[in-house]
């Protein structure tokens, strides 16, 4: 299971998903570019002392981590027409959150195995992106009984 993160805008979100990783003993994947500098003080500031003990990978861009990753790409997007809490989670799952402010293009969105929405009160447009991070790794790994010791 790993958590990639498609161009986020946000360094405290980015630093709240290394948390989460770290907690989780999940690898976290970064597709660039980024809203931000890598060494944005809010990335350290929302990781805390968590993000030494994350497995982070950087990428220059989505075909490079294409290239470089194996396993299901799980879009979560607002336009999913699956619900994430009925569907079959797989333990290579790659769970994929679109940036802040735009989400993902369509190429990106088409490329993607699955596309899942978190169900959500109609009025409300959307999750923060760790939150939403949180709440789907924590339904994969209840699934795939992946869940730290």
């Amino acid at each position: 299971m790993r958590i990639a993160l498609f161009e986020p805008c946000i360094a405290g979100n980015v630093g709240a998903v290394l948390r989460i990783g770290a907690c989780f003993d999940t690898p976290v994947d970064l597709i660039e570019p980024m809203g931000f500098a890598w060494d944005d003080k809010r990335v350290a500031r929302a990781g805390m002392d968590y993000i030494d003990h994350v497995d982070v990978t950087r990428h220059a861009d989505w075909d490079a981590f294409l290239a470089r990753t194996t396993g299901r790409v799980v879009l979560f997007t607002t336009k999913g027409a699956a619900r994430f809490d009925e569907a079959q989670f797989a333990p290579d799952d790659i769970l994929l959150f679109g940036s802040e402010d735009a989400g993902v293009p369509d190429p990106v969105h088409d490329r993607a195995d699955l596309r899942l929405r978190i169900p959500m009160k109609p009025a409300m447009r959307s999750l923060n992106l760790s939150v939403s991070a949180g709440i789907a790794l924590a339904e994969a790994l209840r699934q795939t009984k992946g869940y730290p010791e």
